[in-house]
């Protein structure tokens, strides 16, 4: 089933009409004719059956029937230190597959990238996309939130009060990750935080210390950053039943 992120607002309407890269993506690349099914999500948990009921040079209309509504999930952050390369971009996508709520790109003492401003704003409407497409290819009925790259502990104060700070933190090893998550109620928001290529610095460590963070360990290797993020994100997704 060809599946559309197309934003709605609450009630949703009876029809919907589409334009510019949307209208594109179902008539050049889809080639939706009318009369075709597919299925609109909004994002927010809704799933709707749709048909296009006209095309035009300029747009698509779409009619929209029963929905579907997924619960919302516990809300799970990742605060990733910013890497190198397009690394970033394989954490948002996967880690969409694997049930992350909202992705915060932090800037820490040890990050190489630094992104001025502008540069920011354009990363981040191209991470905005990236997880939309992961979120239609996964079959999730919401999309994950991507925040603007910001500074490690205003990202980190920022978080909902209440949600559990959990550093991944390679001079921990007294408290496993799995041990950490289960001590918490059904429902509580987790927040994870992955340093960069080059870890945490200490005193990042002991200002998340400040707001409540336990340090957290997944083991006796050292994982890539890419790889520790969709590491502790499959672990608590399989610990709370959504994973196998």
């Amino acid at each position: 089933m060809v599946r559309l992120f197309v934003p709605l607002p609450d009630p949703a309407p009876a029809d919907v009409t589409l334009t510019g890269e949307r209208r594109h993506y179902l008539v050049h690349v889809l080639r939706l004719e009318d009369g075709d099914a597919l299925e609109v999500f909004d994002g927010k948990g809704r799933a709707f059956e749709a048909r296009v009921t006209g095309l035009t040079a300029e747009a698509v209309r779409l009619v929209l029937g029963a929905v579907r509504v997924t619960p919302p999930a516990r809300e799970m952050h990742v605060l990733q230190g910013l890497p190198k390369g397009d690394k970033l971009e394989l954490v948002l996508q996967k880690g969409t597959e694997l049930g992350a709520t909202a992705f915060h790109p932090v800037a820490t003492a040890r990050s190489v990238v630094k992104l001025e401003p502008k540069r920011a704003e354009e990363r981040t409407q191209r991470w905005a996309k990236i997880v939309e497409e992961a979120a239609r290819q996964c079959r999730r009925d919401d999309v994950p939130h991507v925040h603007p790259p910001r500074p490690l502990l205003d990202a980190a104060r920022s978080l909902t009060p209440g949600t559990l700070l959990l550093v991944l933190d390679e001079e921990e090893s007294a408290v496993p990750l799995g041990e950490a998550f289960r001590s918490v109620a059904p429902g509580t928001p987790v927040a994870l935080v992955i340093g960069p290529e080059g870890g945490l610095a200490r005193e990042e460590v002991d200002g998340l210390r400040g707001l409540g963070a336990r340090p957290v360990t997944l083991g006796s290797r050292i994982l890539r950053t890419e790889t520790a993020a969709l590491a502790a994100l499959a672990v608590m997704q399989h610990l709370d039943g959504s994973l196998g």
